[in-house]
């Protein structure tokens, strides 16, 4: 080939290229929203890889192994030793036990007849379309009924329970409708004769006197 037509070649080339590297017209181009999902980073306070709402035992030393509940290894319950937990929730502005809770509290009460170390912890709570001057003694009418029933019909020393009463500040839904509110009119029922229950319950009981 001489050099004039190899030079001809070599412009056909370079323009062809040049033209595959034109700059795409993006005017009628639709863009695309990417939505990044948005991560919920739940509290640890006391940095024992359990968040807050799940730990049992809060406030335990740094670097202490723990278990599924954030408590030390250590207060681990034996083989003889067990925790049950109930809730009872209520009609508005009613503190009568609801019938299908009587089962949940038979078993309650047949086990700490069973086992005489056992000790109870009742919480009481109302929602906040409930809580209003002349119900502020609602939530305390709903863990004494509860109280009541194991102690009358089970025969349990009224020592080996202790209650706690409050209003509409500890909610587990949300309280701007009914379904949440219907949830948060309720009492916690907690029986146990695990070692660091039993501790928290002695605790209590001599922080009251």
């Amino acid at each position: 080939m001489n050099v004039k037509l190899w030079t001809i070649a070599t412009v056909m080339i370079g323009a062809l290229a040049l033209t595959g590297c034109q700059t795409a017209d993006l005017s009628n181009q639709k863009i695309k929203t990417i939505n990044m999902p948005i991560v919920s980073i739940s509290l640890d306070s006391d940095g024992d890889g359990v968040a807050d709402e799940l730990d049992l035992c809060p406030g335990t030393p740094y670097n202490m192994v723990v278990d599924p509940n954030g408590c030390p290894a250590s207060l681990l319950p034996d083989e003889n030793s067990f925790k049950m937990e109930a809730r009872a929730f209520y009609n508005e502005n009613s503190s009568e036990i609801k019938s299908q809770y009587y089962e949940e509290l038979n078993r309650l009460g047949e086990r700490m007849q069973q086992r005489s170390e056992a000790i109870s912890i009742i919480d009481g709570h109302i929602s906040k379309r409930e809580d209003h001057t002349t119900n502020q003694t609602l939530s305390k009418e709903r863990v004494e009924g509860v109280k009541n029933y194991l102690i009358l019909k089970y025969k349990i020393a009224p020592n080996r329970i202790k209650t706690f009463y409050y209003g509409s500040e500890r909610p587990i839904a949300p309280d701007d409708n009914a379904e949440g509110s219907d949830l948060n009119q309720r009492v916690y029922i907690m029986i146990s004769n695990a070692e660091y229950d039993v501790e928290r319950f002695k605790k209590i009981e001599n922080d009251d006197k």
